[in-house]
């Protein structure tokens, strides 16, 4: 996953509303479906992705270039300057691109009023997919799309602050307690022992870390209000409340990233991205990388992933999805991965990426037990309300703050 993941990207209101709007009034993308005109010669896809920048753009164009000589298609890549409204507008106004990038916290909207094609199961060997990722872009039993890439959450430790506070290797925490152990050397040091992005991005690993997630596995009854979310939740208000964490504004910081390497904290939690903003702005910070800390039920991480959409729409399913098989292969991956930092959703390369990049085994290796989004339409205020609350975490009640969610989300997808 790319570093525009470092802020989830804004709902647009208004596009979403036209989407969803469309199936409401009876002209969903579903009618017409079936009816579509299918090309079965030479075809000129259109493909539209959120770009990282122009590594990413530049790798995609040369990707599609190639796939189009060796198939006798053609495809024009567009990288889109904000993908959710102009995908929106597409898809929406029934005009969409053949193929295009489909993030993980809008894979739901998207397939529940039938705008993406379910072409998942003809994609070669599928199983090769880590199973998180699958998970993620199903939908009603479907595997709707290919995983693109992916990123996890892990832990980063200022190796220049750590030993000033006179740790070692030794007190690298792998669990909750020792987390708690060596902020508390830390601080009292004087300095702040983490800089904690104060989301459900963040802190929804220690729910996952304690056995929970606010949402089933089948997106269709939040799970908020929980024994074991809850204990989560106050564990981090404790880490939050003794001043063993902060949030990025308490340090004058506009997300984690920053806050760390600035050397306003000592640790952080941020996915791989944070490689290429530290090495972009915050060159001279000496910083190792180590799995996130186990709680009580075990090793917890989230995900952020993106598919390759195929428009329900397409006049050209057959072709696109004959690209989306070249974009996905193992090689296109890694030349993708060496190109602009993402990990390969295939485990077959897996030991290829990390004897190339071996800093980030970490991260990969998080893939196993990694929990992806929210995945169930129409949940966006009710997502934001959750990131209100936890904001407020400091004087909140993590019982409330997840009995509100329950109840916000029951009421969202009791209308869904």
């Amino acid at each position: 996953m790319t570093p525009r993941v470092l802020t989830r990207v804004a709902v647009a209101g208004l596009t979403a509303a036209a989407l969803l709007g469309a199936t409401a009034c009876g002209s969903g993308f579903d009618d017409s479906t079936d009816d579509t005109a299918q090309s079965t010669g030479p075809a000129s896809l259109q493909i539209m992705i959120g770009s990282s920048g122009d590594a990413e753009t530049k790798a995609v164009q040369d990707a599609a270039a190639a796939w189009a000589t060796a198939s006798g298609n053609t495809a024009t890549v567009i990288a889109a300057q904000d993908l959710t409204q102009q995908l929106g507008q597409g898809l929406a106004g029934g005009n969409p691109p053949d193929v295009f990038y489909v993030d993980a916290t809008r894979f739901a909207d998207y397939a529940s009023v039938g705008a993406l094609e379910p072409y998942g199961d003809r994609i070669s060997d599928t199983g090769d997919f880590y199973e998180s990722l699958r998970t993620t872009f199903t939908y009603d039993g479907k595997l709707y799309c290919a995983p693109k890439d992916f990123s996890t959450l892990a832990l980063q430790i200022n190796t220049d602050l750590w030993t000033k506070a006179g740790l070692t290797d030794a007190d690298v925490p792998t669990t909750w307690e020792q987390l708690t152990a060596a902020a508390r050397k830390i601080k009292a040091t004087g300095a702040v022992p983490l800089v904690l992005g104060d989301t459900r991005d963040r802190i929804g690993a220690f729910l996952v870390q304690n056995g929970g997630w606010l949402i089933s596995a089948d997106g269709r009854a939040p799970t908020g209000d929980t024994p074991e979310n809850v204990t989560a939740l106050t564990h981090v208000k404790e880490l939050v409340t003794e001043g063993l964490a902060q949030f990025p504004k308490q340090l004058d910081a506009g997300w984690s990233g920053e806050a760390f390497g600035k050397g306003s904290a000592v640790l952080t939690i941020e996915g791989n991205w944070i490689k290429g903003a530290l090495q972009n702005d915050f060159p001279d910070v000496n910083y190792r990388v180590v799995e996130l800390p186990a709680g009580p039920a075990g090793k917890g991480t989230l995900s952020f992933t993106q598919c390759w959409g195929i428009a329900a729409k397409s006049a050209h399913k057959e072709q696109a999805i004959a690209f989306v098989e070249a974009m996905t292969s193992g090689e296109q991956q890694m030349t993708f991965a060496k190109a602009f930092g993402v990990m390969p959703s295939r485990q077959s390369v897996r030991d290829e990426y990390t004897a190339a990049f071996p800093a980030d085994k970490p991260f990969i290796d998080g893939a196993e037990y990694a929990q992806g989004p929210v995945n169930a339409p129409k949940m966006d205020s009710v997502l934001q309300d959750l990131e209100a609350g936890l904001q407020g975490l400091a004087n909140g009640d993590p019982k409330n703050i997840l009995a509100t969610f329950d109840k916000n989300a029951q009421a969202a997808l009791g209308g869904s």
